[in-house]
């Protein structure tokens, strides 16, 4: 059996994860739309920040839960925990962050492109979560697994979505009186935009060449030979 220690990723993807809610999480847990670190659509207004505030909230428990869920240590030693984590993640995470996400999602304030990202986002979230927990159901636990690692690839994609946004205003940040004639709104859409993408098409698609990478890595278990097929069949009587 593969001891815990064996899976020296669990570790730093859990420190991650904590460190990632601990810095996001209390502009909202105080409730002040002023503190909010995304700003209001125009749209909506303050009912913006009261979206959002549920978005982040389940979300984070989305993904701390995630963390134990695909920990393989824990899977085995406590199935139990695993269902009732599970659970939590589905129904106390995933869900309610995902419906918050297309309204917060389709009324984005970084234009059209962010807009589409974000709200298909939410629907391939949504998806995909929902087809693991009915294999689930279904006991069909090989189809649970390949679903709730695309699964999780979507919802670790908030981490991968802030390093692209830091690459791209860094990266677009010099061609501010060139490219967007000083424009710092314009930049700021092209750069969500360009973030909003990649930060969830790639975790997914890394997540989908991981999944082929596996299974064409596991032996093709034949099925067994009938002896009745293959017994010699007695000579003919004279």
């Amino acid at each position: 059996m593969t001891r815990w220690w064996q899976r020296p990723w669990i570790i730093p993807l859990a420190a991650v994860s904590v460190i990632f809610v601990a810095y996001s999480i209390p502009p909202y847990l105080s409730f002040d739309p002023a503190q909010s670190r995304v700003p209001q659509s125009p749209e909506l207004g303050v009912a913006h920040f009261w979206l959002l505030v549920p978005h982040v909230l389940f979300g984070s428990v989305a993904l701390l839960t995630a963390v134990l869920q695909i920990w393989p240590w824990f899977r085995r030693r406590h199935p139990v925990a695993h269902r009732r984590t599970g659970r939590v993640y589905v129904f106390g995470g995933v869900l309610p962050a995902g419906i918050a996400a297309l309204t917060i999602g389709s009324l984005s304030p970084f234009g059209p492109a962010t807009r589409a990202s974000s709200v298909l986002l939410a629907v391939v979230w949504l998806y995909v979560t929902w087809k693991g927990w009915r294999a689930a159901r279904n006991r069909r636990f090989g189809e649970h697994r390949r679903w709730m690692i695309r699964s999780f690839a979507l919802t670790a994609s908030i981490i991968t979505n802030r390093i692209w946004g830091a690459i791209f205003v860094i990266g677009l940040q010099p061609q501010l009186e060139t490219t967007f004639h000083g424009d710092e709104g314009l930049l700021a859409w092209v750069a969500s935009a360009a973030t909003a993408w990649l930060g969830w098409t790639i975790p997914l698609l890394a997540a989908e060449w991981w999944l082929e990478r596996d299974r064409n890595r596991r032996p093709i278990t034949r099925p067994a030979a009938d002896p009745a097929a293959t017994r010699t069949p007695a000579p003919a009587a004279p």
